[in-house]
């Protein structure tokens, strides 16, 4: 605890924060890069006028409560305050759009990563560059918005994302990393930038329907991970610390996605391994070798943070629905006088699913609380269907409720699996889904029928990703590389738990996913009658 104390007011901490769909976390780390204390602040979206969003409001109050929080935590175990830092990193959930005009004012509402409404978008892009567009991609946003004429295209001159636009209010600077602006707009793996073919194709495109835009104006510049994307200014310290405790000048990492803090987060920055973030959404990313052979609508193409080929299936829904029921659980417990921590139940009712039977006795659910791209849903309603003769048990009904949050992203990643024989050496998995020990572990084996790790740290998610980043940007050795440095610093020894697919587990995963398919006729028919 003093080493920690005499580190933390030595101004030796490093500190990451990541803007995640439900929280805002801090994570400081020590000299080892282990986590020290870290802050949160919960949050929820919007739905405005049919779009997702966050309000600017939110974003501010719940950066400040997140920051507040660290520095409760700190002075709760060392007895001290934080003053400096030696390095800073912001991340965020990828995609988006927010748009700006020269003052710098907001001219449309935040659209989130969560948004299907860019479907005429995707199409005509992923058509124009013969390169796959998701909905989610900033540029989908900026040419759906171009597609139906809005007003406020004619004041824009600035396109961000969340993370970028942190990156901006902290150091007076639109940069942001190289895996965060492959959610923006497609990346060039020779030159490590934008494709600049494609922003011709477009700027073309463009101006054939009256727009005389310039994306490289539009976008922020990107930066490579270890390099410097600015410094904390007066005005972004005042932001982030209302103690006004915090001294400017602290470099400030790339700004990157949940996917680069995901990768990072699990040693997955090397070709042929790849991780699940699964929590309120999912998405599965594998370093490739090689391009893939055809274009996929449903496999996504972004890269590292040091700007390698990442095919990722991007999955909106995940465990909200299941979050749901385990609440709905929550309240009986209360209601019936039982006291039991939210924890416990989840401990409970996951390790109960393990019991049922591998293909859930008959059930089904779909866990659609918005749209899925990969399974073609522009809206979500979320289902539980069984027939008169399934197995309608507890462990059937959690573990159904399991294999629905993992189902679309099986169905993405199988086209890698099983169409382009992309080969995975290793899985590795992160977020809340595999906070219990031997459940989403395995279930994801079963499903992808790979070998799954899960590190001790998978908890920590990507606040401690960014954190990492910012630690590899101060303390790399000249040509040490983030693969190098997270192997030899970060993940030395700590190979966490590793399992292999249980045959019967996989069968039964396969036996569900016939059903899930043939029963999405099912969820659209709900989708029409609500």
């Amino acid at each position: 605890m003093a080493n920690y104390k005499e580190y933390i007011e030595s101004g030796k901490a490093i500190l990451g924060i990541e803007f995640g769909s439900t929280r805002i976390k801090g994570v400081l780390i020590g000299p080892d890069n282990e986590p020290i204390a870290q802050g949160n602040h919960d949050w929820e979206n919007q739905l405005v006028d049919g779009i997702w969003t966050y309000s600017l409001n939110a974003v501010w109050d719940g950066l400040r409560d997140c920051y507040s929080s660290l520095l409760t935590d700190v002075k709760g175990k060392y007895g001290c305050t934080i003053t400096n830092l030696t390095s800073l990193g912001f991340s965020a959930m990828m995609h988006g759009y927010m748009a700006f005009d020269k003052e710098g004012t907001l001219l449309v509402p935040f659209r989130t990563w969560r948004n299907t409404i860019t479907g005429e978008a995707s199409e005509e892009l992923t058509a124009l560059f013969h390169y796959h567009i998701p909905q989610r991609f900033s540029i989908a946003h900026l040419y759906q918005a171009m597609l139906k004429k809005e007003p406020h295209l004619t004041k824009i001159d600035s396109l961000l994302t969340l993370a970028g636009y942190i990156n901006w209010q902290m150091t007076g600077e639109k940069v942001i990393g190289i895996g965060e602006a492959s959610g923006m707009f497609p990346i060039d793996i020779q030159t490590k930038d934008y494709n600049q073919n494609m922003i011709n194709q477009f700027e073309e495109k463009a101006a054939s329907m009256g727009y005389n835009f310039h994306l490289r104006e539009l976008l922020p510049k990107t930066a490579l991970a270890g390099e410097i994307a600015g410094y904390l200014t007066e005005e972004g310290a005042r932001k982030l610390d209302v103690s006004g405790s915090l001294k400017a000048g602290v470099p400030i990492a790339p700004a990157e996605g949940d996917a680069g803090t995901g990768m990072t987060a699990t040693n997955s920055v090397a070709v042929r391994t790849g991780n699940v973030s699964a929590g309120t959404s999912v998405f599965g990313m594998v370093i490739l070798e090689q391009d893939l052979k055809e274009v996929h609508d449903e496999i996504d193409l972004v890269t590292t943070p040091t700007g390698n080929l990442v095919a990722m299936a991007h999955c909106n829904n995940c465990t909200s629905d299941l979050n749901a029921w385990v609440n709905l659980f929550h309240e009986f417990a209360k209601a019936a006088g039982i006291d039991i921590s939210l924890n416990d139940l989840y401990g409970t009712l996951y390790h109960k699913a393990m019991e049922g039977d591998v293909d859930c006795g008959g059930l089904l659910a779909y866990n659609y609380f918005s749209g899925e791209h990969i399974t073609g849903f522009a809206e979500g309603c979320p289902l539980f269907v069984r027939t008169p003769d399934s197995a309608f048990t507890l462990a059937n009904f959690m573990r159904t409720n399991l294999y629905a949050s993992l189902a679309v992203l099986k169905t993405g990643l199988d086209i890698l699996i099983k169409e382009e024989g992309v080969k995975i050496d290793e899985i590795f998995g992160h977020g809340g889904l595999f906070k219990t020990k031997g459940v989403g572990q395995n279930i994801l084996a079963a499903a992808l029928n790979t070998p799954v790790s899960v590190m001790e740290t998978a908890g920590e998610g990507g606040a401690w990703g960014m954190a990492l980043l910012a630690s590899y940007m101060v303390h790399k050795k000249d040509g040490e590389t983030l693969d190098s440095y997270l192997t030899d610093h970060v993940f030395k020894g700590n190979t966490g738990t590793k399992v292999a697919p249980d045959p019967k587990d996989v069968e039964g995963f396969e036996a569900f996913m016939k059903r899930y398919t043939k029963g999405l006729s099912i969820e659209r028919a709900a989708i029409e009658n609500m």
